[in-house]
Formats: C-alpha cells, structure tokens, sequence
C-alpha cells in the first residue's frame, strides 16, 4: 500500500455501486471552492495516511457510512494542475458498505448511472473518470 508523496495533492475518492449499478454523487456546498458541482465522495490524504484508510476515514465523515480496505477496488486515476502541486485523483470501486449515506458534508446526494454524469456539471479531474466507469459498469 502506498503513502501521500509531498509534491501531490492527493485526493481519494470512491464511486459507490447500488445494486441497480448506479453511482452515488454528492454536491459541493456553498462558500466551498467548485461549489455546486457534483463529486465523487472522498477527500484529501493526510500525511503518512494509506489511500485506502483515508478513503474510510472520509466516507465516514461525509457520508456516515463505513466499509473495509477489502471492499475498495482500486479503479483509476485522473490528474489535475493545482498552482504549485499536481492534484492526482485515486478513484475506488465500492460495491459494499454500512449503513445509509447522508449529505453530512454536502448539500445534496444523488444516484446516478455513469452514462447520465456526462450531463452534470463536474470538477475537472472528475470528467475523465466518467467515460472508465461507464465501462466497468
């Protein structure tokens, strides 16, 4: 398992699957930067912190939810320039977890299949990642 690297921003985040194989967005809240624009659940690693418990640790936060390393596939990445770092975007699959997602951190969640993301409006490193899921999906 790998660590945050100093020189990137490094951003996890996880494409939630329903049985019906829809994705679980959520928008960014007022005052935020992007806000409005739908995401995939997750946030920032912390210094030292393994990609996979930082994606628990933040689903736990926003969302209420929790799961297990075991439960989240690796699936892509994307990447981004931010100012002076490079925001690189590790995204997992996740078909199992506990309990029910609440917008904690959100102003609004939203089920939605891959193919219906390309007409939301996203944060840019999201885009690329639509095009993958819609065909692992």
């Amino acid at each position: 398992m790998a660590t945050v690297n100093a020189k990137f921003l490094t951003v996890v985040a996880a494409a939630l699957v329903d049985a019906d194989g829809r994705v679980l967005l959520q928008q960014r809240p007022e005052g935020r930067s992007m806000a409005g624009l739908w995401e995939f659940p997750g946030g920032k690693c912390e210094s030292g912190e393994l990609f996979e418990n930082a994606l628990i640790r933040e689903l736990a936060e926003e969302l209420a939810i929790e799961t297990d390393a075991a439960c989240l596939a690796p699936a892509a990445f994307a990447s981004e320039p931010l100012g002076d770092k490079q925001l690189l975007l590790l995204l997992y699959v996740c078909r199992k977890w506990r309990g029910t997602p609440r917008p904690i951190e959100a102003s609004a969640l939203k089920w939605v299949r891959p193919n219906q993301m390309y007409a939301l409006d996203m944060p840019p490193a999201d885009i690329p990642l639509i095009g993958l899921l819609d065909a692992l999906l």
